[in-house]
């Protein structure tokens, strides 16, 4: 079995698939562990840390590719500076596990489904408890939470704790932290660590009490209609809902020094929660940062990767947090992925259970067929915007 790791030509993209201590655990278990020339280099490994791991250090992109069982990925697949496309690169049955967008970019599944490739998609892993060691999309949320709030603090014009000085008291910054999933609730953590007074407004109101038990003040809004998804996660609400929500979280932003977004429905634009009208009531000096930025952004002023000043309020619109710590990132990552390995490789040979939810859940293609409901419908929805124009 030749599990093989990609180097990653995405431009913003400092992770890897697996580090050097998880392709030792996965050369002890008897696998052959490929990795391409400079894969690591990016996140500070290097290509003798993986060789001392006992991996195989491959310098043609295109044999690592074409060889192996299983290629491992953090990025969906790109086209290559030099033309053609990687998804080309794999051999008819080849395995990929990667991020790959499905419902974001639903024609990629269509592509692996041609090229008879069973893919699996690390955004499609289900959040059960029995999941969690595989959570990729929780473990790299928690390190852009934590780095939000780190992007937000440099940026404030203030101090972030309460300072009694000689020359007279410092008030503490106010946070505001809109979505109380992962990455918000690693955002909070990390606000109060600061020494900031930190408020959280959620739809979901089950995640009231982790809020408060991180020592941050809930902003309930009271809902008439169900807002939490299949696995926890927020789910899109109605008009009306939308409009109910912003009324009550106006003043909270206005008051706010620091506003953090971090809210994201998958394969859909961003909720918008942050108004221009409310950027426009915030103190010159505050900051905005937005989580959801490559989804179009909570705040209507966001620009994807860039940091603008509207109004005299910093709006920030960071693209591939995750990546900025890439050490870390990739080895969350790296256990993520070795979980599930370990879940689909029995006695060195693959074995896809779709009986098992987990396998069922996160395999989007297999046999030249897109496997998954969610995904076959958003490349319909696709198709039927694209005939209408």
């Amino acid at each position: 079995m030749k599990i093989a790791v990609a180097k990653e030509i995405e431009v913003c993209e400092r992770r890897v698939a697996l580090n050097p201590d998880t392709v030792a655990r996965l050369i002890k278990q008897g696998l052959e562990v490929w990795v391409e020339t400079g894969a690591g280099e990016r996140s500070f490994f290097s290509d003798s840390a993986y060789e001392a791991a006992g991996a195989t250090i491959v310098n043609d992109t295109t044999k690592l590719w074409h060889e192996a069982d299983i290629l491992l990925k953090v990025s969906p697949p790109q086209e290559r500076e030099n033309g053609g496309a990687e998804i080309q690169l794999l051999r008819q049955g080849a395995v990929l596990i990667s991020f790959l967008n499905p419902l974001g970019n639903p024609v990629i599944a269509q592509e692996l489904a041609n090229r008879q490739v069973t893919a699996l998609s690390m955004e499609m892993i289900p959040r059960t408890t029995r999941a969690q060691s595989m959570d990729a999309l929780s473990s790299q949320a928690s390190l852009a939470g934590y780095k939000a709030v780190l992007i937000a603090a440099a940026a404030l014009p203030k101090y972030f704790p309460m300072l009694t000085t000689a020359a007279g008291t410092i008030a503490p910054a106010k946070v505001f932290i809109m979505g109380a999933g992962v990455a918000g609730l690693q955002a909070i953590a990390t606000a109060r660590r600061l020494g900031a007074v930190v408020e959280a407004f959620d739809i979901r109101p089950a995640v009231k009490e982790e809020v408060q038990s991180l020592g941050a003040k809930f902003v309930e809004v009271k809902l008439e209609e169900e807002t939490t998804a299949d696995g926890g996660y927020a789910k899109e609400v109605s008009e009306a809902s939308k409009q109910r929500t912003q009324e009550v979280v106006a003043e909270h932003v206005k008051n706010a020094d620091v506003v953090i977004t971090t809210a994201q429905v998958p394969g859909k634009k961003a909720p918008l929660l942050v108004t221009e009208e409310m950027v426009a009531q915030m103190k010159p000096g505050s900051v905005i940062v937005d989580l959801a930025a490559e989804q179009g952004g909570n705040c209507a002023r966001t620009e994807a990767g860039k940091d603008i000043v509207w109004n005299g309020v910093t709006i920030i619109g960071p693209i591939n947090l995750p990546s900025s710590m890439p050490i870390h990132a990739s080895q969350l990552y790296s256990k993520n992925l070795a979980s599930l390995l370990q879940l689909l490789i029995k006695d060195k040979a693959l074995q896809l259970n779709f009986a098992d939810d987990i396998v069922n859940a996160a395999c989007i293609t297999h046999a030249g067929e897109i496997r998954n409901q969610r995904v076959r419908d958003a490349l319909e929805a696709l198709s039927t915007q694209v005939g209408k124009h």
